[in-house]
């Protein structure tokens, strides 16, 4: 997604998407929501390093949990943060494809560098 706008992520994920905070700490629902999240992170940070690995994927049916570890750095309001974490997302097979319905951010820790 690199240098593509969010937007493009639409067809990607329900319409009724949840979203669990770090920590489990809220909920987020919604296409639109979620979308504004990402747009608000790429518009006011500058991503500098991401990197991904223990990609794990189980399938099931209509339904496929992924999980990975990322450790990213980035620039925001001049400062520099290293954030690292698990997302865990659920996709569901439907007739145009395989869509994003639920996420979750756990394990998240940022410090600043």
């Amino acid at each position: 997604m690199a240098g593509r706008p969010v937007d493009d992520l639409a067809p990607l994920v329900h319409s009724g998407i949840v979203i669990v905070l770090p920590g489990f700490a809220g909920r987020i629902r919604g296409r639109e929501e979620f979308l504004a999240g990402f747009r608000h992170f790429r518009e006011s940070s500058n991503i500098q390093e991401f990197h991904e690995h223990d990609l794990q994927c189980d399938a099931t049916g209509d339904t496929a949990v992924i999980t990975f570890r990322y450790e990213m750095v980035y620039e925001r309001t001049g400062n520099r943060y290293r954030a690292t974490g698990r997302d865990l997302w659920v996709f569901q097979n439907q007739h145009a494809g395989w869509i994003a319905v639920w996420r979750a951010m756990l394990e998240m820790e940022e410090n600043a560098v």
